[in-house]
């Protein structure tokens, strides 16, 4: 079976067409460099919709079987900037960790991270991570929480992933 993981951007320009989303195809280039499993990207390019969001983390999940859904976009205070919201909706169980860890890193960088609302959750077999809108802080945030994601999946009933130890080091407990 094919192990599918989604990409959503949340972004009403790069859906638009006004831009191009570098976003997502930052996300599936870091996921390519960590993992050795084969995995299949699902990628959608939806505008900051609640609605629209949140039918699509139902559908990566429910519909396309992804054990793993990673957003990027929409993690702001400005109005439109819903997909937390959208993730808690959605989800069974808040991780609030991963949300913790990413903004403690951001917070090296910038000062501005503080108001960045990143989170995770669990939808049924899937893990739900949101990360902020730029290539760079999308490589600093996954490179933090990382570690914790196949273990999460395992313990979630999802698809055992492996990763290049040479490029990260996920943490499983020994038996």
């Amino acid at each position: 079976m094919q192990i599918k993981i989604g990409i959503v951007t949340a972004s009403d320009r790069a859906s638009a067409g006004i831009y191009e989303d570098l976003s997502g195809p930052a996300i599936i280039d870091t996921l390519n460099a960590y993992l050795t499993t084969t995995w299949q990207p699902v990628y959608r390019l939806i505008p900051d919709d609640q609605a629209s969001i949140e039918a699509t983390l139902k559908a990566l999940i429910d519909e396309e079987g992804c054990c793993l859904v990673v957003t990027t976009g929409g993690t702001g205070p400005a109005l439109r900037d819903v997909t937390p919201e959208a993730t808690e909706a959605v989800c069974q169980k808040m991780m609030p960790g991963f949300g913790e860890l990413m903004r403690s890193v951001s917070l090296r960088y910038v000062p501005t991270a503080i108001l960045s609302r990143q989170t995770a959750g669990i939808r049924d077999r899937g893990l739900i991570i949101n990360l902020p809108g730029k290539p760079k802080s999308i490589r600093e945030c996954l490179e933090a929480v990382f570690p914790a994601v196949p273990y999460c999946i395992d313990l979630i009933g999802g698809p055992f992933l492996e990763a290049n130890p040479d490029v990260i080091k996920v943490f499983r407990p020994k038996a």
